[in-house]
């Protein structure tokens, strides 16, 4: 199909195109006057997602879109709803319970649950672009119930966050209670069993987690240190082999064992009590010369006693060191679970929310729905369009020939002419002459 046809198409079906227009226009602008018109308000809120946690001091930093979005779901929550049901008044307001009475049969919910999905249907939240700002949006039939409802929903947000944090960290608070008194607990059940070891033993752990023979050891050691050193060479005791065997099996466990195992703390504790007996012996050895005979051989023979009974009791000594070590430990976890539910107590008793109020609602001067500045030329141009289309399609189904382009597209054979109708040739006739009048041929004049 050519232009020409086109064209021809649409002037012939012009009548029809145009009742399209005018029944798409007048009806567009008919429903815009009949359905009541729509007001939106909108406030906004701003979440504090860079902001440490005063108590915490946890930053949300990658989490803050994921965390923003959850927000945006919450504004459209039942809780938040609800609330702003109860704000505005409208539980008690006539015609809303005029209008839930006359609702569907198959409608269960309750008068709260009902109107509070009505807020919700109207709401809309979004997060402003490049920012941490949510903006709320309420469209309503009346534009002070539009702004009202729009403030309402920011007040009822900020009290539902504020209301969930508290919760979670009252719950939080709780739980760390109750896991300091198992703690608790726990610390005295060991602190009882390394106090019983100890007076079974008789062997008592000093503030440096040493016991009394070994630190009266170290003493005598020191003494006999104090004497003038001998010139010959120390000899290697059975204990400083130990200490070097030791010290290896330390080292090799350590790859495998953390340092807070068992076994390995047994075997730190034995070397430091085999550490306390070589210093000893290397110290009777340099008391030897240069000192008094018999001080010299008191020292040994008192060195070589102490050395005896902590040897004997080192297995005594290491039991008691993992009891110590058991107490550290629960005292440890003690301290950590009480500060955590001191924290938590603090946190659910500041009233800070972490959302600040920015700009509130205002009264809409103009309604949202119906925009006559949009409707009208849409609507026009929308039955333009419509128009063309039915045109098209009564084209299609009645065809007609109204020129030879169209006669070419039927007929497989050379155009020979085209005989007007008489009244065409009378009126084209006419309007020539009057042409010519006006507009005389370039010949002609020429010839005058």
């Amino acid at each position: 199909m050519s232009i020409v046809q086109f064209l021809r198409i649409l002037w012939v079906r012009r009548l029809l195109i145009l009742l399209a227009m005018v029944s798409v226009s007048s009806g567009a602008i008919l429903v815009a006057k009949i359905l009541p018109p729509r007001w939106e308000a909108s406030s906004r809120v701003m979440i504090n997602t860079i902001k440490p946690d005063p108590v915490t001091g946890l930053v949300l930093g990658a989490a803050a879109r994921s965390f923003l979005q959850t927000q945006i779901d919450l504004l459209t929550d039942y809780r938040v709803a609800g609330q702003v049901a109860e704000q505005v008044g409208w539980l008690s307001d006539p015609e809303l319970i005029d209008a839930y009475q006359r609702r569907s049969k198959k409608d269960d919910r309750d008068f709260r649950r009902w109107i509070a999905d009505t807020v919700i249907k109207n709401t809309k939240a979004t997060n402003v672009d490049g920012s941490n700002i949510i903006e709320i949006t309420y469209t309503a039939n009346k534009p002070r119930d539009a702004r009202a409802v729009a403030d309402a929903l920011r007040k009822a947000y900020v009290d539902t966050y504020f209301e969930l944090n508290r919760d979670d960290a009252t719950k939080t608070a709780d739980w760390y209670d109750g896991e300091v008194l198992k703690a608790k607990a726990a610390l005295d059940t060991a602190a009882d069993a390394k106090a019983q070891f100890e007076r079974q033993n008789g062997i008592f752990l000093q503030d440096d987690k040493t016991d009394v023979e070994t630190t009266r050891l170290r003493t005598l050691a020191g003494q006999a240190t104090a004497a003038p050193a001998l010139t010959i060479a120390p000899t290697t005791s059975a204990a400083s082999v130990q200490l070097a065997d030791l010290d290896a099996a330390i080292a090799e466990a350590s790859k495998n064992l953390g340092p807070n195992h068992p076994e390995l703390m047994a075997m730190k504790a034995r070397r430091a009590n085999l550490e306390a007996v070589v210093q000893s012996e290397r110290a009777a050895q340099a008391s030897t010369r240069g000192a008094d005979p018999g001080a010299i051989h008191s020292i040994d023979r008192a060195l070589k006693a102490q050395q005896s009974k902590v040897l004997a009791q080192s297995d005594k000594l290491v039991r008691l060191q993992q009891l110590q070590n058991e107490v550290d430990l629960r005292r440890e976890l003690f301290t950590k679970a009480s500060s955590k539910a001191a924290d938590y107590r603090l946190q659910a008793s500041i009233p800070e929310s972490g959302v600040t109020l920015l700009s509130s609602a205002t009264t809409p001067s103009s309604p949202k729905f119906p925009n006559m500045i949009l409707i009208v030329p849409g609507s026009i141009v929308l039955g333009l369009a419509m128009g063309v289309l039915i045109a098209l399609i009564v084209e299609f189904f009645a065809r007609r020939i109204r020129g030879a382009e169209d006669l070419r597209t039927i007929i497989d054979a050379p155009l020979i002419g085209i005989i007007e109708k008489p009244g065409q040739t009378r009126a084209r006739s006419h309007w020539r002459s009057r042409l010519r009048a006006i507009w005389p041929r370039r010949g002609s004049m020429v010839r005058a």
